[in-house]
């Protein structure tokens, strides 16, 4: 009751803000960087998602999918680490992709109690036609920006990687930064 009588007062004093409103001053929330991150990522994987349905799959089967068409013989700890998850939120979403003939799973080849994780022919293929079409809106925004946005962008987004989790993604996925990054120190 407390708490949320708190809550009230704090909202009494934040100033009413329209969408689409001007940046906030040094401080404030940023709310148009919030939202424009919001919806482009509801766009851009709204693109898969459609794919993804007409399979009865949604956002975490992709997710799983991508990552192991990408690392072929990636362990399950390792997409655990890359997905920060549980084993139990993985558990589902794997068996629907195992028992649809979409990744296999095969003992590890250095240490048999592991399990490492491949894709099919079937699962490389629907991989690739999400990344492509994914890949289509990239390339049709970039089209349309200035020469050298590609490399700025990476740079964006690398640098919104938390600090500690940074070299590790950025050898995992290629991306070298235009600049050095300062982002989250999380």
């Amino acid at each position: 009751m407390v708490l949320m009588a708190q809550s009230e007062a704090t909202a009494a004093k934040l100033p009413q803000r329209s969408f689409g409103a001007a940046p906030p001053a040094d401080g404030a929330p940023m709310y148009d960087l919030i939202e424009l991150m919001f919806f482009a990522y509801r766009d851009f994987v709204g693109d898969a998602d459609h794919l993804l349905a007409a399979l009865g799959f949604g956002r975490a089967h992709h997710r799983v999918l991508h990552f192991v068409s990408r690392r072929p013989g990636l362990t399950i700890a390792e997409l655990l680490d890359i997905l920060k998850i549980t084993k139990q939120s993985l558990n589902r979403v794997l068996k629907e992709l195992l028992d649809q003939d979409y990744v296999e799973a095969r003992r590890g080849v250095t240490d048999r109690r592991q399990r490492q994780l491949y894709p099919t022919h079937r699962g490389e293929a629907l991989a690739f036609e999400v990344a492509d079409v994914q890949s289509k809106r990239f390339a049709t925004v970039f089209a349309k920006l200035p020469e050298g946005t590609r490399p700025q962008a990476i740079a964006f987004l690398l640098a919104m990687v938390d600090a500690d989790a940074r070299d590790k993604v950025a050898a995992m996925t290629g991306a070298s930064p235009a600049a050095p990054c300062s982002g989250p120190d999380r």
